[in-house]
């Protein structure tokens, strides 16, 4: 039992370590680059993000309740006064910009862990 255990990690360690990457064409090998680089850009809003309850609502790129994330970034433009708004918004609540369903307010959430959180909702534009 000891031997198969031993056989198993050493297989699976060795096939988690088989990358596929140097088939993929180049320019797939691109997109997955560019894909995870926002997350990368703002590491602080995605840990608030999942430590909150916003992914009960939201997806980074699928509609939940709410839009997702990317969507809400498409929507609007990443200027200082929008981030503004959408503090706001994340804070207090708000409805009628995705439709007739109504945005819960967080008011326990500090200002400055919303404005990291909208941040990285932003960072998702392409």
């Amino acid at each position: 039992m000891k031997k198969f255990l031993i056989v198993f990690a050493v297989s699976a360690f060795v096939f988690a370590c088989n990358s596929s990457d140097d088939q993929k064409p180049a320019d797939e090998k691109n997109a997955d680059t560019v894909a995870v680089t926002p997350a990368i850009t703002n590491e602080r809003g995605l840990e608030l993000i999942g430590a909150s309850d916003c992914t009960t609502c939201h997806g980074i790129d699928k509609k939940v309740i709410g839009p997702a994330y990317t969507d809400v970034a498409q929507k609007y433009e990443n200027t200082p006064a929008v981030i503004d708004t959408l503090v706001n918004k994340v804070i207090n609540g708000g409805s009628g910009n995705w439709g007739n369903i109504a945005m819960a307010p967080h008011p326990t959430i500090p200002e400055a862990d919303a404005r990291e959180m909208v941040k990285y909702i932003m960072s998702l534009k392409k």
